[in-house]
C-alpha cells in the first residue's frame, strides 16, 4: 500500500509561496533536500512558531495536515548543523563561547594600540617597523573587506 501524498505550502519572507508534495513518513531532512538541493544547511523552516531543528523528525511525527504552512528562511551563509535531539538548546547561556568571533576584534583592537604607540612613540619605530605595520594594516583591510562583502 503506498503511503498518501500531501501538499504543503512553503511561505518565504518575501510572501511567495511554493508547493511541496510530500508523504507523511518523509522526514524533515528528505523535504530540505527534496525542495532545496545544494542548501540545506542554509535553510531554516518553521511551524507554528517552531524551529524544525531535527532533520530526522517524519512530519508525520510533527502533525503536520494537509496545506499546512511551513516558514522557509534561507541564510546567506551556511551554518553547521544544530546538534539534534532534546537536548539541543537555543539558550545562549548554554552555548559554548565562540572564540571565533572574537578574533577580528581583537586584531584590530591590536593594530589600533600599534599605530597609537607609532604616532605617540615615534622615535622607538624605526622606518622598516612601521613600514610592516601599514602593510599589516593593509592585509588585513583587504582580507576583512573581502571576507565580509558577501
Amino acid at each position: 500500500p503506498a503511503e498518501p501524498t500531501m501538499v504543503l505550502r512553503l511561505k518565504f519572507l518575501n510572501d511567495t509561496e511554493r508547493l511541496a508534495r510530500v508523504r507523511p513518513g518523509d522526514t524533515v531532512g528528505a523535504l530540505k533536500r527534496a525542495y532545496f538541493p545544494g542548501q540545506e544547511q542554509q535553510v531554516r523552516l518553521i511551524y507554528q512558531g517552531q524551529l524544525l531543528r531535527d532533520d530526522t523528525q517524519s512530519l508525520a511525527a510533527l502533525h503536520l495536515a494537509h496545506n499546512s504552512v511551513l516558514h522557509c528562511h534561507i541564510s546567506p551563509h551556511s551554518s553547521a548543523p544544530a546538534p539534534a535531539g532534546p537536548r539541543a538548546s537555543a539558550d545562549p547561556a548554554h552555548a559554548a563561547l565562540d572564540v571565533g568571533s572574537l578574533v577580528l576584534p581583537l586584531f584590530v583592537l591590536m593594530l589600533a594600540v600599534l599605530w597609537y604607540f607609532q604616532l605617540q612613540y615615534r622615535h622607538v619605530f624605526t622606518a622598516t617597523a612601521t613600514t610592516f605595520l601599514a602593510g599589516l594594516t593593509l592585509l588585513f583591510s583587504f582580507v576583512a573587506f573581502t571576507m565580509y562583502r558577501r
